[in-house]
């Protein structure tokens, strides 16, 4: 099993080839999760995407390329179940994730920690259930653990501080997993997405009080989108990057650097 980039010399566009890779994306279903798989399809990966319903003729996206599980990430005995019925990993993404659940205040306690089920302590379990697979993968340049941080891991945003907090966590699990399961042949990489449009941010797009200081920080002055982050994700399971581990991507229209 390979994957290998090559260049068109007629417009630059860079090509990856997943053919045989097993993929698994939570949170597939929309938004950067369904860019990141359809990615992955587009370049001959077997693609297994996770969403909330039961099943996925439910959502308005078509899912037909794709193998589908249901999956409620707080749900600790359906992630040891998913991971249990996998025959092989060659690459995990962590997508999944949500805040303000409900639409309560990450400032309650309760919500607080509902919020880290969420984001984080989901991806670690569903990232430790998956080990041996991933261990066992024969991709070239070694298997691939992908998690979603965000702008959140790295500056305030107060409305959303269980979020932020979870995001910062992801960015600091990446590392250690990276430097931990290294001799196991898994590479962990982290990409931090800046204002994408997704579903999670459908409420900011055209609130001037809400988009305006993003954009405004961000030197491109635009929203990015999902296939704005599908090739970071490409690139960062491909052998080449086979020497890149424990990094967080930063895929922000320059935001961090302004």
């Amino acid at each position: 099993m390979s994957s290998e980039s090559q260049s068109s010399p007629t417009n630059g566009r860079i090509t990856f080839d997943y053919s045989g890779c097993r993929v698994l994306v939570t949170g597939g279903s929309s938004g950067i999760g369904y860019g990141i798989a359809s990615a992955f399809a587009d370049a001959g990966a077997d693609v297994l995407v996770t969403g909330r319903k039961e099943k996925a003729s439910e959502y308005d996206l078509d899912l037909s390329r794709f193998r589908y599980a249901s999956l409620e990430v707080t749900d600790t005995d359906a992630i040891a179940a998913l991971a249990e019925g996998l025959e092989g990993l060659d690459v995990l993404v962590n997508n999944a994730g949500a805040n303000l659940p409900g639409g309560r205040n990450e400032y309650v306690p309760e919500v607080f920690e509902e919020v880290f089920a969420i984001n984080i302590f989901s991806a670690y379990r569903l990232t430790a259930a998956c080990k041996d697979m991933l261990s066992a993968s024969s991709l070239e340049g070694g298997a691939s653990v992908i998690n979603l941080a965000s702008m959140s891991s790295f500056f305030a945003v107060p409305i959303v501080p269980g979020y932020g907090a979870a995001k910062a966590g992801i960015v600091q699990m990446t590392k250690n997993l990276a430097v931990s399961w290294v001799n196991d042949g898994i590479r962990c990489n982290a990409i931090a997405p800046g204002l994408i449009k997704s579903n999670m941010t459908k409420v900011m797009v055209g609130v001037d009080a809400l988009e305006r200081p993003h954009l405004d920080r961000t030197p491109m002055n635009r929203w990015g989108t999902p296939e704005d982050i599908a090739p970071a994700a490409l690139f960062l399971s491909s052998p080449a990057a086979s020497f890149i581990t424990g990094q967080t991507l930063c895929v922000d229209g320059g935001f961090t650097a302004a």
